[in-house]
């Protein structure tokens, strides 16, 4: 970080100024002095150069207001920047708030207490209240329009600061014997803070300031310390909160007048004056710290006395009331950024993530990328690469190096145990340094290095790829960095301050002034040089023979590595500092292909030296990109940082050096000879390209070619000899045209020689395929099929790219690329479709088994079947339909094909199934396969378990009607499969016949074979004799119970006969009843005591009423049952005696014909009436 004094502002009449406070916001300063002097001024930039923004700007005094109000010294002044008022005091405790009308100051109210001095005034984060605290330990909190919320007087104490917590809950009140006490934000006492910054400090002390950063910009990292307290000798604690125990701790060792955090909370500047041994006066200075305590660096300011400081809102100024006059520091951060091909990388924080936002902005695209990186430490960049150092873990001391290409991709991370306090980066290399050692790792072997450079790699290569040196080891370069951590934790006298590498060096910079410099990459110290500075930043040329330095003052200094030179005392030393030195240098970069051309940012401008001797400057502010081909790219970092999350191409500034724009104007005004003249006494690739591309568009291809040798453009000079095999001067003069990049005009000009064919040509090479397709449709004549195909297909891509599959499906159908068509249709999930596509392809084509497996992964096993045979492959087909469970489809695929192991593999599931005890999955596996009779007879198992088990009737009927539903479809699977075996020779009744014979003959005497209803109709007659009963139908309910005899088998006899007896004795049938309860007594399922419990009903029931029934002739038929057995009705239980009756198409059950329109659906097997 660097910073130097820009500007001076006089206070009129020698006014001493007291207090300075910047409006972060609106950017107006008010500045307050002695005999009530209140000024408010306003620096703003005016310019209408563009390439002039940010601190290159002239910037002029838009506002420079006298507020008139106050009579003594005004000593407080404080911002509201949400409410646009200022707040300011004097000595004699007025209090004036101050609000802005039509672009000027107004007093808004007055307040005076005529009791007190006011000594600080806070405002809290969203500038609601105002905390006043009086000299003599009033304290009054107050609301922005100016009521007073609370006051309280703390009795025997001097105030003289006061500061908000971020979230407003709690205040710091500090006194004039240095304590500070926290109190909640009614007023009331919490604790008295512990000061660890005065341990052995004796002697009385002040606050020099007290300033809470409360996080409106985010925080460099997670828990970062932010309230920053410190005293007037010197003594600085930071605290991460009010209560923390370990805080931050600096000694400055200076008196100290006053402190303030920047915008960001990144850095805390302390302002005061310092004793100077050589000086009897003292000097004014300003030290810069990180919120960790680290030293940035120190400013010197004029003047006798120092009294107040206050930063810009964007942290790029800083403000210093000195005597009478206000002087402007600019600030050059140290911006986390870097630059790889064409990308710029920046990370900044915002108060709505704990981590920093590193964005990898694209300015040839204009395209960002954007990650979050935890406890970011550094960016460095090299070529198409950059690496983020960061820390591991807030808890763990690891630290991790990541390798991101361009746009963001994290390729490869390097977890170390040293601190990357300084990292530098070659094409193949990265080297991070902490204050003891440093550490290498070859992050890559490039592709585009030559033999020589690999030929090094692979030797390094062989002894690892990482590798530790300790800063005071002598490495040789052979077997030495051993990968060991414990040479990091070695300390040192004489740290580590910087350093930087190429592909052949590395220079390690020391605190005491000593370069080593190594060979690289096999790690030799081969030189020790001395200087007299401190080194900040270090910098080699292109071919290892310089280096720069700039050192912490901003002094830029070079030294040559490798001349030899006599010393003083008349030896040989290698090295020598050269006589060049600039001073306030914050950036500086060597040109990429020259070893004595470097750009170097002094103040605010650019110079640009080449051998030593600097061009005219340019004004600007960037930070340098790159420096190659005689051009600068430089990045307006701070305008980027102003709206980070969008960048705008105008920051990035393209400035060309001296020679190359002399050329420029030579050839433009004078003429190619001279220029050729000139670059030939100043060459340059660049130049001589300049030279090359103006003796084309005159088509002076001598020049041309002699140029574009002079700069080995081979592609350059075949361009040159084919345009002399041209004969035309318009066709030359359109190749040229188009070798500049301008092809519409090029196309134009083939347009109007009638050569289509070569518009078309152009348009290819450029991938236009758009224009190539418009060209060959307007064109006359026929246009070349197979290329209007291509350019279909290649728009097709075009699109397909973008997944804009509608779009793509258009051309892929014009250029007919089946291929494509299949992919798009699947990602539009048109699989319509892609079965007519399917459909449309010969049989055996290649795509066909690819259409098939997408059919599969959605679950469409038809078409999926259907593909599958088209291409020839039964096998995949039935292994389809098995793997989708529709194992119908898999038999018939496996009967018709012959295969034979499908029998063996239902089997085998459906027993895996069993043993998991699936049953019902068993069932559906079977009956998908159409193995109706396995499916029949596990469902009635199961039917058989259900009523074993008590369950509801109901639920018993429906698994023996579905037990039953699967026996129909076997029988009519029996019969279809005879009728298909003899068709053409018999009869259909014949076929049906056989089909019947051979299913007896399959099929085991099994009761449910035989009569696969009994089951359901036993249970549908119980369920309905208890309906009829409970309804209040008793006669039918009794003829409906008296059915229930024949099924004795299927549902238990004690519950037929209870029934049957309930249903008789309601339906005063007694002696039916007693033939009931004779049949229970001589049940011998029943315990001798529920027997005896029959027996005493019956004595009951028959001792009032005869056993005899009073309607014996309807019950006749019923009671004798026989052969000669009427139909019974499912619908009533009753015998049908008419000839009318409706017949169930499905379980073939009888209804009466009067009682069939009350139904929908089959009262037994619920099939529809029809």
């Amino acid at each position: 970080m660097f910073f130097y004094l820009s500007k001076k502002i006089a206070v009129p009449n020698n006014v001493k100024l007291k207090c300075i406070s910047w409006n972060k916001d609106q950017g107006f300063i008010a500045c307050g002095g002695e005999d009530g002097l209140l000024k408010v001024l306003r620096l703003e930039t005016q310019t209408d150069d563009s390439k002039l923004r940010g601190l290159a700007a002239p910037s002029n005094l838009s506002m420079n207001q006298n507020l008139e109000g106050h009579s003594g010294a005004v000593q407080v002044v404080t911002w509201n920047e949400q409410y646009q008022k200022l707040t300011t005091s004097d000595q004699n405790g007025l209090i004036i708030v101050w609000m802005l009308y039509k672009g000027s100051w107004y007093e808004e109210m007055i307040n005076n207490r005529n009791k007190s001095v006011v000594r600080s005034m806070s405002w809290n984060a969203d500038g609601q209240k105002i905390c006043i605290v009086y000299e003599d330990g009033a304290v009054i909190v107050g609301s922005v329009d100016g009521n007073r919320i609370w006051g309280k007087d703390l009795k025997g104490i001097q105030l003289c600061h006061v500061t908000w917590s971020a979230d407003s809950k709690i205040l710091l009140f500090g006194m004039a014997n240095g304590e500070i006490h926290i109190y909640d934000n009614q007023g009331n006492f919490i604790m008295k803070m512990k000061l660890n910054c005065l341990v052995n400090v004796t002697g009385a002390i002040s606050i020099a300031g007290i300033h809470w950063y409360h996080g409106t910009e985010g925080y460099v990292e997670p828990d970062c310390p932010c309230l920053a307290i410190c005293f007037d000798n010197g003594r600085c604690q930071i605290m991460r909160h009010e209560n923390d125990q370990n805080p931050v701790l600096i000694d400055t060792g200076m008196y100290v007048v006053g402190i303030q955090w920047n915008h960001i909370g990144s850095v805390l500047a302390v302002a005061g004056s310092q004793k100077v041994v050589t000086q009897d006066k003292d000097i004014n200075i300003v030290q810069f710290y990180t919120p960790f305590g680290e030293h940035l660096g120190t400013l010197k300011v004029p003047g006798k006395q120092m009294c107040s400081l206050s930063w810009e809102g964007g942290g790029l100024k800083i403000a210093l009331a000195v005597d009478s006059f206000i002087y402007f520091a600019n600030i050059r951060p140290d911006y986390k950024w870097g630059y790889c091909s064409n990308t710029v990388v920046y990370a900044y924080t915002r108060p709505d993530r704990p981590e920093y936002c590193v964005v990898f902005w694209d300015t040839k695209n204009n395209e960002k990328y954007v990650k979050y990186v935890k406890s970011l430490i550094s960016i460095t960049t090299c070529g198409d690469f950059c690496i983020l150092a960061t820390k591991a873990d807030e808890n763990h001391p690891q630290f991790v190096l990541v390798l991101c290409n361009s746009i963001g991709t994290p390729l490869d991370p390097k977890y170390i145990d040293l601190v990357p306090l300084f990292v530098a980066m070659t094409k193949t290399h990265v080297i991070a340094a902490s204050k003891e050692a440093f550490y290498t790792w070859q992050y890559r072997v490039a592709k585009k290095l030559t033999a020589l450079e690999i030929n090094q790699i692979t030797r390094s290569r062989k002894e690892g790829r990482e590798r530790i040196y300790h800063v005071d080891d002598v490495p040789s370069g052979s077997v030495d960095g051993v990968f060991d951590y414990s040479k990091a934790i070695q300390g040192t006298r004489d740290p580590i301050c910087a350093i930087t590498a190429s592909d052949k060096t590395l220079i390690v910079g020391r605190e005491s002034g000593t370069i080593q410099r190594y060979s690289f990459p096999n790690v030799a110290l081969i030189q020790k040089y001395s200087l007299d500075c401190r080194a900040c930043q270090l910098s080699l040329n292109c071919n290892s023979s310089r280096l720069a330095i700039i050192d912490i003052a901003g002094v830029l200094t070079f030294f040559d590595l490798d001349t030899r030179v006599t010393d003083s005392t008349g030896q040989q030393v290698v090295g020598e500092l050269l006589k060049l030195e600039r001073k306030d240098v914050w950036d500086m970069k060597w040109a990429k292909d020259n070893p004595d051309l470097f750009a170097m940012m002094e103040k605010t401008r650019m110079y640009v030296f080449r051998n030593l001797d600097p061009e005219e400057p340019i004004q600007t502010s960037g930070y340098i990109c790159s420096f190659e081909d005689l051009e600068i790219k430089s990045v307006l970092l701070d305008e980027i940082l102003k709206n980070p999350e969008h960048p705008s191409k105008d920051y990035i500034m393209n400035f060309e050096i001296r020679s190359l724009r002399d050329s420029r104007a030579l050839i433009e005004k004078v003429g190619i000879e001279d220029a050729s003249q000139f670059i030939e006494d100043n060459p340059h690739p660049r130049l001589w390209r300049l030279l090359a591309e103006a003796a084309l568009q005159k088509l002076d291809l001598y020049t041309a070619q002699q140029a574009f040798v002079r700069c080995k453009d081979y592609q350059g000079i075949k361009f040159v000899k084919r345009l002399g095999n041209l004969q035309s001067e318009s066709m030359k003069q359109a190749e040229v045209i188009a070798y500049f990049g301008r092809f519409e005009e090029a196309e134009r000009m083939y347009l109007d020689m009638d050569r289509r064919d070569l518009a078309i040509g152009l348009r290819l090479k450029l991938g236009d395929w758009f224009r190539v397709l418009q060209l060959l449709k307007t064109g006359s004549g026929d246009a070349d099929d197979s290329l209007l195909e291509q350019a279909h297909n290649a728009i097709g891509d075009y699109f397909a790219d973008r997944q804009k599959w509608l779009n793509a499906v258009q051309y892929y159908v014009k250029g007919r690329n089946q291929e494509r068509l299949a992919e798009c249709y699947y990602m539009l999930e048109d699989y319509e479709g892609l079965e007519n596509l399917a459909n449309s392809l010969p049989e055996n084509h290649k795509l066909l088994p690819e259409i098939a497996q997408m059919f599969v992964r959605v679950g469409m096993c038809e078409q999926a079947v259907s593909a599958f045979l088209k291409c020839n492959q039964p096998k995949a087909a039935v292994d389809t339909c098995v793997h989708l469970n529709q194992w119908n489809k898999a038999v018939e695929l496996a009967k018709s094909h012959s295969m034979k192991e499908i029998g063996s593999l239902l089997a085998r599931y459906a027993s895996h199934l069993l043993e998991k005890n699936k049953t019902l999955d068993a069932i559906e596996l079977y009956r998908k396969a159409s193995y109706f009779f396995d499916a029949a007879k596990l469902m009635y198992k199961i039917a058989d378990e259900e009523a074993k088990k008590r369950t509801k009737p109901l639920r018993v009927k429906k698994l023996y009607v579905l037990s039953a539903l699967l026996i129909e479809q076997y029988h009519e699977q029996m019969k279809n499969a005879q009728r298909s075996k003899v068709k053409g020779k018999n009869s259909e009744a014949t076929s049906a016949l056989a089909g019947l014979l051979e299913e007896e003959v399959l099929s085991t005497t099994s009761r449910f074979t035989d009569n696969a209803w009994r089951g359901a109709e036993a249970y549908h007659f119980f369920i309905l004799a208890q309906r009829q009963l409970y309804e209040g139908y008793v006669d039918t309910a009794l003829k409906t119970a008296l059915h229930l005899r024949d099924y004795e088998d299927i549902i238990p006899s004690v519950e037929i006969y209870s029934l049957l007896a309930l249903c008789a004795c309601a339906s005063r049938a007694f002696g039916t009843c007693s033939k009931a309860f004779i049949k229970l007594e001589s049940l011998e399922m029943l315990s001798a005591e529920q027997k005896q419990q029959y027996e005493d009903l019956a004595l009951e029931i028959f001792t009032k009423h005869t056993p005899k029934d009073n309607r014996k002739s309807e019950l006749n038929s019923l009671l004798e049952g026989g052969e000669g057995k009427l139909p019974t009705c499912i619908a009533t239980g009753s015998p049908i005696i008419e000839y009318q009756f409706w017949v169930c198409k499905v379980c073939k059950h009888y209804v009466l014909a009067q009682e069939i329109s009350n139904y929908n659906f089959c009262p037994l097997c619920h099939s529809s009436v029809e």
